[in-house]
């Protein structure tokens, strides 16, 4: 086993899955404590935020991140999984007219406001103990309850008509949200059927594809580009600065007075030393005063 730890921006490309990504990353880092903040389907591409060592304990902040997609969909023709990769369930002739500037502003208006979206059937989802994927392979009828959501923005970058009409969207979403939902409802706003074609995250939070490498990158360079826990903790909570004596008392989990807690306000934030090393991720009360959630080494 390794020391190592750190966050890794990974640029996953079509195929993998995101348990392929992560025990590529175990082979070439050789540690077994390796996880990721946000699955990606297989047939999706992009950001994929790897988790090395004691990064795993970020994985809640760093998951709770909004996420940035670039999404084609394809037109006239629905699927079981509501993407590429299902089987061919229905389809309709589509006009020419859908991808007009007025019917695609009323389908993004429709979009925009959703506070609530119904997750596809094949969805990792638990219904009565079970994934719902599971149920759906079986034939099994899966209804999941809509879920509330968040769509922060959301625009058309391209549009086409070859080999059959599509619309490119950039959506920025909150999470939970399930971009092959938003293919089978912005094609139900332009009055058709539709299903999510190909599909590329952008961003995870703050981490963007700008600084991710491939996962078959060389050792030496995945561990090259790692950032260290204080830099990726900073990216996603409020940083607090720890004086040599509550960076002390908050490594053996004790309460850190006030006068040695630096916070930008109240609440849960990233603790750091003087060094700029993670020691903590704490919660400070209204008197200034912390104590420790989750301890690094």
């Amino acid at each position: 086993m390794t020391s190592l730890s750190g966050v890794l921006v990974i640029d996953k490309s079509r195929g993998p899955t995101s348990h392929d990504v992560v025990a590529r990353l175990r082979r070439a880092l050789v540690t077994r404590d390796v996880g990721h903040a946000g699955t990606l389907d297989p047939m999706a591409t992009g950001v994929l935020v790897a988790l090395i060592g004691q990064a795993t304990k970020l994985a809640p902040y760093l998951t709770a991140a909004d996420k940035e997609y670039e999404a084609t969909i394809a037109l006239g023709v629905e699927t079981d999984t509501l993407d590429a990769e299902g089987k061919v369930s229905r389809e309709m002739p589509v006009d020419e007219g859908v991808l007009g500037n007025l019917p695609l502003e009323r389908a993004l208006d429709v979009e925009r406001a959703r506070t609530f979206q119904t997750p596809p059937a094949y969805s990792a989802i638990h219904v009565g103990g079970e994934r719902a994927h599971a149920k759906a392979r079986r034939g099994e009828g899966v209804l999941l309850a809509p879920r509330p959501v968040l769509v922060e923005s959301l625009e058309v970058l391209d549009t086409g008509l070859d080999p059959t009409p599509w619309v490119t969207l950039r959506a920025r979403v909150g999470k939970g949200y399930f971009v092959r939902s938003l293919a089978r409802d912005f094609a139900a706003a332009l009055g058709t059927i539709g299903h999510l074609a190909a599909l590329r995250r952008t961003c995870s939070g703050s981490f963007a594809l700008a600084e991710a490498v491939a996962v078959e990158a060389s050792t030496e360079e995945l561990r090259a580009r790692l950032l260290p826990l204080g830099v990726a903790a900073s990216r996603a909570l409020p940083v607090a600065r720890l004086t040599e004596v509550g960076a002390r008392d908050a490594r053996f989990g004790r309460a850190v007075h006030a006068s040695d807690l630096d916070a930008p306000g109240t609440g849960i934030c990233a603790w750091l030393d003087a060094n700029a090393a993670l020691v903590a991720i704490g919660d400070v009360g209204p008197d200034g005063a912390g104590r420790v959630v989750r301890g690094f080494a």
